[in-house]
């Protein structure tokens, strides 16, 4: 029989024990990571890269699951509700996350879920046909002072990043473009071909094509730095707005609640993966910029971005009640 002596010691011995921490033993399954976007969109493209890259380190399988809809705040609203024990994570566009939250009902805050990192971005672009008046960015600026309300732009929707981040450069430049919102940057582009706006306003790969064909020259982007993919572009920081910068952007994302050991893991794990030339190659054929900030660069990205989308959306009155 076991003297109470032993046993006391016994069960001082046991809580005195370190714990096995949760990130020495993650991931023990496969990892489901939601991408609340469709199949074949740059979105979709870099997480399955991503994933490819870090499913070695882990020894484990990632899972992608598409769950689009409702401008990607219904994969979001999956994620936030899914268990923080790192085998449920999100990698989400910040639309989702700073922009459709002032037009649209979602269910969740910066509160709801935790950043982990983020990969880099892709800027929005303001391109105008061969003919228009204008050959640089400050001509172009010039032209749309000069002519404010005349033209209209095209965009991928009422509320979307595009059209906030360009109405935030028009308000600091005092002038106004009319927004004319289309089912994505394809349609945009599409409908500016055909003559239906002035300018396309949108993402880079949809419309570099027809730049190349010298059917659209694109003057102003809404990134503080120029792109080297359309070199004839300039940012924000060329005309002194570079504070304005709003740009697409892409990040892991995991619910709230998820242990600090566990998420220093699993931020570390991916960033090594997205800090790689391998992924910088991969980001730059669609166009995008590799920038990969820590989990509270990311996490502060995404509260100064959506108070600075609010207030636009606010002002030009498409913030919700």
């Amino acid at each position: 029989m076991i003297s109470k002596h032993f046993a006391r010691a016994l069960f001082c011995a046991l809580a005195a024990a370190p714990i096995p921490a949760l990130a020495q033993t993650w991931p023990a399954r496969p990892v489901t990571l939601i991408v609340p976007a469709p199949p074949g969109g740059g979105t979709d493209v870099f997480a399955r890269q991503l994933a490819e890259m870090v499913e070695p380190v882990i020894r484990q399988k990632i899972v992608v699951e598409n769950k689009a809809g409702a401008g990607g705040t219904l994969g979001t609203t999956q994620l936030v509700a899914a268990k923080p024990d790192g085998y449920t994570l999100g990698f989400i566009w910040n639309s989702p996350l700073t922009s459709s939250p002032h037009t649209l009902k979602v269910s969740y805050t910066p509160d709801s879920y935790r950043a982990l990192m983020s990969i880099g971005y892709s800027s929005y672009v303001l391109c105008a046909s061969p003919e228009f008046p204008a050959s640089n960015a400050a001509e172009f600026i010039a032209q749309l002072k000069a002519n404010s309300g005349k033209f209209t732009y095209g965009n991928d929707g009422v509320g979307g990043t595009m059209q906030l981040g360009a109405e935030r450069v028009f308000r600091k430049l005092g002038t106004r473009v009319r927004a004319i919102p289309f089912g994505g940057a394809g349609e945009t582009a599409k409908n500016f071909l055909g003559g239906h706006v002035n300018f396309y306003g949108g993402s880079l790969p949809p419309i570099i094509p027809h730049v190349k064909a010298g059917k659209a020259k694109c003057l102003l982007l809404t990134s503080a730095g120029d792109n080297e993919a359309l070199p004839a572009a300039k940012g924000l920081d060329a005309i002194g707005l570079g504070a304005e910068e709003t740009v697409l952007w892409w990040g892991l994302f995991a619910p709230a609640g998820l242990p600090e050991d566990l998420a220093a893991t699993i931020e570390k794990t991916f960033s090594e993966a997205a800090a790689t030339p391998k992924f910088r190659d991969a980001m730059e054929k669609l166009g995008g910029v590799q920038r990969v900030y820590d989990a509270k660069k990311t996490g502060e990205l995404v509260r100064s971005e959506l108070a600075a989308l609010g207030e636009v959306a606010e002002a030009i009155g498409l913030k919700k009640n």
